[in-house]
């Protein structure tokens, strides 16, 4: 969905730099997806990390 926001913006604007500063937003986001599914499969198996 941020992917089509950043490229809708960068289409009315013609801004680089609001695309680049969302699709930022849409990696840190993936980034944060990433980690709280490796956190649930390190409960799962019974692993804790500190």
């Amino acid at each position: 969905m941020i992917k089509k926001i950043a490229w809708e913006a960068f289409k009315n604007t013609g801004d680089i730099n609001t695309y680049l500063e969302l699709k930022q937003i849409e990696n840190i986001e993936d980034k944060i997806e990433k980690n709280d599914f490796n956190m649930d499969n390190n409960q799962v198996e019974g692993k804790e990390e500190l």
